[in-house]
């Protein structure tokens, strides 16, 4: 009989000698992030040469040691399984505040440093004080204009889209996308009312939510998403899932879109006809369905599109951008996505970017597919948005056959 006692042992020895160095760094960035984030400013701002007063480096540096243990803590108690939301919305400040503050310690400490070295201004406090009073103004600036960002309703964004296979009649067809409404620990049921009639001003044929409506349950979040059923379209309201669903019972998100007189594309389409020509209007669930365990979720394009003709021009709905990839591999005209929210606090996107094909905009994939990627609606977590600007979009359907004074 063969001895199996350490094959487990050994399985997982070699899986860790086969991991690279960043992957098994990668594993300690929930525990490195957070000491960064309060470390690198408190270092900038008190003892980078300054020689602050004993009592304010004293309080300065008790101030930042508690954000460090006070932002995982909320964050935990917010989003965890307690999910309490005052507690959410203390550590989501604490990490937006601290994301601006490190950013601006990092890169304006260094830049200015330099700007005064090239000046003449030697090592002195007085460099030491001037590059910390520039950081506090900066980022005091950044969170207040960030936050009225964060919270106000979003501009509309309107662009013309051709698609080479989109029939004569359907020229001027209007798609209103609105994405990554996060409905969530502060209360935005009277933000949501005044985005949905601004989308109604924008009378649409079909508006689009690309999911991620929200922070919790639809139980819990009902009200902030009731206004949802007051959107008007002359032909369709449709609705994919979120990965942020299937963080909060998804099935009860799609029940109550349904109840608010949404359509549910969940791997299947219908038909948006005018004047004999057509246009396939398609949805899949989000790539994390499958993995979420529930029942009959997954993302099938194959499914989605099983019994429309391959002739037709397809429009789809995909959460997250890198669905594109598939997305092109069956010849989708044009699909659209939200997910990224566009890095939402500067630089973040760059990070984005790593998980994403694009962070915004509309881009090309293969020899026909065009990608929209909105920079959503809301925002989630931190109440800032940073040189990433919320948006509805208005996107009006193109055809090359259209007459020229159309």
């Amino acid at each position: 009989m063969t001895d199996t006692s350490n094959t487990r042992p050994v399985d997982s020895e070699a899986q860790g000698a086969r991991q690279s160095p960043l992957q098994r760094l990668m594993r300690f960035i929930p525990l490195i992030a957070p000491v960064l984030l309060w470390a690198v400013p408190c270092w900038v701002l008190l003892y980078a040469g300054q020689h602050w007063p004993l009592p304010v480096t004293l309080a300065g540096t008790a101030l930042f040691a508690l954000g460090l243990a006070g932002m995982p803590l909320a964050m935990v108690r917010g989003h965890g399984r307690r999910q309490q939301d005052r507690a959410a919305i203390v550590g989501d400040t604490l990490l937006g505040s601290s994301w601006v503050l490190f950013t601006w310690s990092a890169l304006l400490g260094v830049l200015l440093r330099l700007a005064l070295t090239v000046a003449g201004v030697g090592e002195s406090q007085d460099r030491a004080r001037i590059v910390t009073w520039a950081v506090l103004g900066v980022a005091a600036v950044l969170l207040a204009w960030g936050y009225a960002e964060a919270r106000r309703v979003p501009r509309v964004r309107r662009l013309d889209v051709q698609l080479p296979r989109l029939g004569a009649a359907l020229d001027g067809t209007r798609v209103v996308l609105i994405t990554d409404t996060h409905y969530g620990p502060l209360d935005r049921a009277r933000w949501s009312a005044r985005v949905c009639e601004t989308v109604n001003t924008l009378e649409a044929d079909l508006v689009c939510h690309t999911g991620d409506i929200a922070d919790g349950t639809a139980e819990r979040r009902r009200a902030q998403a009731a206004p949802l059923g007051t959107v008007r379209a002359t032909r369709a309201r449709v609705y994919v899932t979120g990965n942020h669903e299937y963080y909060s019972e998804a099935q009860g998100w799609v029940d109550l879109m349904d109840e608010l007189g949404w359509e549910p594309l969940r791997n299947r389409h219908l038909l948006l006809e005018r004047g004999g020509d057509t246009l396939v209007v398609a949805g899949v669930d989000d790539v994390t369905a499958e993995s979420s365990g529930l029942a009959g979720h997954r993302a099938h394009l194959a499914g989605a599109l099983s019994g429309a003709d391959p002739d037709l021009p397809v429009l789809l709905l995909a959460h997250q951008p890198k669905f594109v990839d598939r997305a092109a591999a069956d010849g989708v005209d044009l699909q659209l996505s939200g997910h990224t929210h566009g890095g939402q606090i500067w630089p973040f996107h760059y990070l984005v970017r790593i998980d994403q094909p694009v962070v915004a905009g509309l881009s090309r994939h293969g020899a026909r597919t065009l990608l929209y990627t909105s920079r959503g609606t809301g925002f989630w977590g931190p109440p800032f948005r940073v040189f990433a600007p919320s948006e509805i979009t208005l996107l009006v359907l193109r055809s090359p056959q259209r007459p020229a004074s159309a």
